[in-house]
């Protein structure tokens, strides 16, 4: 059995807490079907992504927690993020069926409090931001949030858009060259490309919302992480030639009922000198074609509601429908 938490927790008579194994894989994924089920019309839970976070390269830049019952079952998963300097992403799930849910729910969010404190420290920092991301129309996290000192500042528009087998996708505007990242004989990509995808994206959000800077190995090893991370979903956009004006980042959405996988964007950007040139839609075709050649059907994404550039629309414009929404609530703490 893993060892017992250093940090105390606040929680109900008789209950305990432990760090998580994968023997605890079956109640984590119990516990995210049931938060995700009510929302997002489905209760899909990705396997291999959770037993990551668990016990995998994805677990090592997270603190977790589990909360057990006196009856010993887990009943609660608590995770702190160690996303990059100055951000910490949080994540609670709760048995709500539970009477003390919202007792729990406090507890382990004054403990996720402390482990960003303790990540900030050990990055040599004196404050840090927590990120929490709950499902708009989830009223009890947002009031287990509001009661922790979090603030609601953000929507988040989560999209897809169907493909078809035999849809046709239209060519580059003039000027435009996209390709995916080059590779050495070994099959790894070159470094030079992913590094100027990482410097693409960083110059591309700097004037969005919540833009933070990430280090590029972090960035790297953060979607390493994903089961469906793959080299050749990673693309690089060019205007006239040699002028780097984009890129787009994605991965393998799994299988869903039908047993058909799809495409998920994690990034895509564009530089502010090359907007309105049509690169992002090039990029997007360019992931569509992809998806199509692979026999995937569908491609999703994540859209700032508010961003300035009003990418929604060009989303909508491209056939992206919402399917459900969530939020940013932030809480800032000091060391």
């Amino acid at each position: 059995m893993s060892e017992q938490a250093e940090t105390p927790v606040d929680l109900p008579d008789g209950w305990t807490t432990r760090i998580p194994d994968l023997d605890d894989l079956p109640a984590l994924l119990a516990l995210r079907a049931a938060d995700k089920t009510p929302f997002e019309g489905g209760g899909n839970v990705d396997g291999d992504a959770i037993s990551g976070e668990i016990a995998g390269p994805a677990s090592w830049t997270r603190q977790q927690l589990v909360a057990l019952d006196p009856a010993g079952d887990v009943r609660a998963w608590a995770s702190a993020h160690d996303r990059a300097a100055g951000r910490t992403l949080v994540y609670l799930y709760v048995d709500r069926s539970i009477e003390q849910a919202a007792e729990v729910a406090a507890g382990l969010y004054a403990w996720l409090e402390a482990q960003a404190r303790s990540m900030a420290q050990l990055r040599g920092i004196t404050e840090t931001h927590m990120d929490a991301s709950p499902f708009a129309d989830d009223t009890v996290q947002r009031d287990w949030l509001t009661a922790a000192g979090f603030t609601n500042k953000r929507t988040w528009l989560h999209m897809s858009r169907p493909v078809l087998p035999d849809e046709v996708v239209p060519p580059l505007r003039e000027g435009v060259t996209i390709r995916p990242v080059e590779k050495h004989d070994n099959g790894f990509p070159v470094a030079a490309d992913l590094q100027t995808v990482h410097q693409t994206l960083e110059e591309s959000f700097q004037d969005h919302f919540n833009s933070y800077r990430e280090s590029f190995p972090e960035f790297v090893q953060r979607l390493r992480e994903d089961p469906g991370h793959r080299w050749d979903h990673w693309w690089l956009a060019y205007v006239d030639e040699t002028l780097p004006a984009g890129s787009l980042v994605a991965s393998v959405l799994p299988a869903n009922a039908a047993g058909v996988e799809g495409t998920y964007v994690e990034y895509i950007g564009v530089n502010r000198n090359a907007r309105g040139r049509g690169v992002a839609k090039g990029l997007l075709y360019a992931v569509i074609g992809d998806a199509i050649e692979r026999g995937r059907d569908r491609v999703a994404l994540e859209v700032d509601a508010d961003s300035p550039t009003g990418a929604d629309g060009l989303y909508k414009s491209m056939g992206w429908v919402t399917d459900y929404i969530t939020e940013s609530w932030h809480k800032d703490v000091a060391v």
